[in-house]
């Protein structure tokens, strides 16, 4: 018998297995429940608030349960500001070369020091992806090319050996 499926289960059991109806009141969140999306009933009431005087933000937020009050989002807040991820992008699509380094790669230990050196923010080379991800980049690795590789000469050799090394 399988529990997830709930045709067989209500079939196993004497009361069968009914969806709770629309509007009862669920015992997770009672009040939002027996709210509900009803504007008319919230405008009557932000109009009854205002003519005591009271706040009606903090006047209908003062009665909900703690369990429905918004949550903080969790976890560690981010090092860098958007504004300073705008400038973080901005210097590595300059190109590694502008930004001093000998070769045009970037590699996250180089990222790790352009964010230590510009925007005065710390992070360990392995942290970096994460960063990186998060701005939609992705792990890009060269191809390996000689120093001596001429590209007419490839190009020739394609053009004009291959086709009879291939027709053979």
């Amino acid at each position: 018998m399988d529990i997830l499926d709930p045709v067989r289960y209500a079939r196993s059991h004497e009361t069968p297995w009914q969806p709770p109806s629309a509007g009862a009141a669920s015992p997770t969140r009672p009040r939002a429940a027996q709210e509900g999306p009803d504007p008319v009933g919230r405008r009557r009431a932000a109009r009854v608030l205002a003519e005591f005087g009271l706040p009606v933000g903090r006047r209908l937020s003062a009665g909900r349960p703690k369990s429905l009050a918004p949550k903080p989002i969790p976890g560690r807040p981010p090092k860098l500001s958007p504004r300073q991820k705008q400038r973080l992008v901005r210097v590595l699509l300059q190109g590694p070369l502008t930004a001093g380094y000998g070769t045009d790669l970037w590699t996250t230990q180089r990222i790790a020091d352009v964010i230590q050196r510009r925007l005065s923010v710390s992070y360990h080379p392995h942290s970096i992806w994460g960063l990186l991800r998060g701005l939609g980049w992705s792990c890009q690795k060269p191809e390996r090319r000689a120093l001596q590789r001429n590209e007419r000469a490839i190009a020739y050799w394609r053009r004009s050996v291959w086709p009879h090394i291939k027709k053979g």
